[in-house]
């Protein structure tokens, strides 16, 4: 029985291998992301919602 606990306590963390997939892979995400909100729709579409949002009358 305490032999079953620590093979599955081993094998429940990631390797090195992969959180260096996990990090390209979120790097990838960010730099695609930073590339669409930095975009010309997008920054305009962004910058009009923030200016409605500044001249609420309250």
């Amino acid at each position: 029985m305490w032999g079953r606990a620590r093979s599955v306590a081993r094998d429940s963390g990631m390797v090195t291998s992969e959180y260096a997939m996990g990090i390209i892979a979120t790097v990838a995400f960010a730099g695609l992301l930073y590339k669409v909100v930095t975009s010309g729709p997008v920054k305009a579409a962004l910058q009009a919602v923030v200016e409605r949002a500044l001249d609420v009358q309250f």
